[in-house]
């Protein structure tokens, strides 16, 4: 029997990734008590990594999908950290993205909505979150957004 979140998801017509590999060395989850850090998420869906620069013709809706795209990867990331159950994820903490940006953007907050509003569409209330939203000068690969998360499961 699925899940309130699973069940949510295909309400949703959300379906999610496999977990990503890192691509590096690192472990995408680590769980200390009832904490789980989510490594950065990158842009990347089937068709491959969503590149692209925030003011240097890469648009914010573009960015905002990709954003949402970052984000089903850390929802994907603390499925394979929960074996599977999403309902034992208690409360979103925290999201931290990162947007490729020229120096002169401004709207990193309007770009990392993609994956905040995800966050709260999925989970509801326990999908509030505090949020920091950054612009860098370039991320790994090229990719538009990269966001990392800290959730509370039981």
């Amino acid at each position: 029997m699925a899940g309130q979140i699973e069940t949510r998801l295909a309400e949703l017509g959300i379906t999610l990734p496999e977990a990503p590999v890192p691509a590096a060395n690192y472990v995408p989850t680590v769980r200390t008590g009832n904490l789980l850090y989510i490594s950065g998420q990158v842009s990347k869906d089937a068709d491959g990594l969503i590149v692209g620069k925030l003011g240097d013709g890469f648009s914010i809706e573009d960015a905002q999908a990709a954003a949402r795209v970052s984000g089903l990867n850390v929802i994907a990331q603390a499925k394979a950290a929960c074996d599977g159950d999403l309902d034992r994820v208690t409360r979103i903490v925290k999201l931290l993205g990162f947007v490729n940006s020229t120096p002169d953007f401004e709207q990193h907050p309007q770009v990392v909505n993609g994956a905040s509003d995800l966050m709260v569409e999925v989970f509801g209330e326990k999908g509030r979150h505090a949020r920091s939203a950054v612009g860098t000068s370039s991320l790994p690969f090229g990719i538009a957004v990269e966001v990392e998360a800290v959730f509370e499961v039981e």
